[in-house]
């Protein structure tokens, strides 16, 4: 059964402080979507890449392969106005069955080992969801009060989120809001069981000045 990877990098450096969009930002010398693709295309499954860019980045994308000499192979597609839209035309190249991961492009810290369990995951039940619980301490608002609630109950969700190509790629074709946060929901909203695997506190998503030294750190430690 084929293997595929979409990875949507459509996100703006408004939060990072930067003009510049986040996933080309430089962590530990390259830019972080080359972390990313890296970590898909050695994570011990053969993975055909799919990288999902807004028009107006691939000159500055092509620019940045050029300048790091970067040979990783990946297939390039635009996205659309909305992250739905992006997954749904990253999906629209895949022609044959298998399992599709969808990831965030400033999700360079992915590790193989959580890539393969959704993986496995998907292969059994249909799809397999990176998720971790909740560590902090939570309160929900109701009304105009709160109330503690327990933690235990609530899982923070990660990407990749995996699925079955077939089961994806229906849902999205038959959805009528775009307005999902997630891949998982998309699926969910068409009746079928979401099925979480054990992902990593490691796995954070790039978004602010903060997470970046986070994650150059994380990068050190490991080498």
């Amino acid at each position: 059964m084929k293997n595929y990877v979409v990875i949507v990098a459509g996100g703006s450096g408004s939060r990072m402080q930067t003009a510049q969009p986040k996933q080309f930002i430089e962590l530990e010398g390259r830019p972080i979507l080359m972390h990313t693709l890296d970590a898909f295309y050695n994570s011990g499954l053969t993975m055909h890449l799919i990288l999902v860019l807004p028009e107006d980045h691939l000159k500055t994308w092509q620019g940045l392969v050029k300048q790091h000499n970067y040979k990783t192979t990946h297939q390039i597609t635009t996205g659309g106005s909305t992250r739905f839209d992006s997954v749904k035309n990253g999906l629209s190249v895949i022609n044959e069955d298998g399992i599709v991961a969808i990831h965030d492009g400033a999700r360079p810290l992915i590790s193989s080992e959580v890539i393969q369990r959704t993986v496995v995951q998907a292969r059994k039940t249909g799809n397999g969801i990176a998720a971790v619980q909740m560590k902090d301490s939570i309160r929900q608002k109701v009304g105009g009060q709160n109330k503690a609630v327990d933690r235990n109950q609530f899982y923070s969700i990660q990407t990749p989120q995996t699925f079955k190509v077939d089961l994806i790629k229906n849902a999205f074709k038959n959805s009528e809001s775009n307005a999902f946060t997630d891949d998982a929901s998309v699926l969910e909203a068409h009746g079928e069981p979401i099925h979480l695997v054990e992902g990593s506190y490691d796995n954070l998503k790039i978004t602010t000045p903060e997470d970046l030294m986070i994650a150059t750190s994380i990068l050190k430690r490991r080498k």
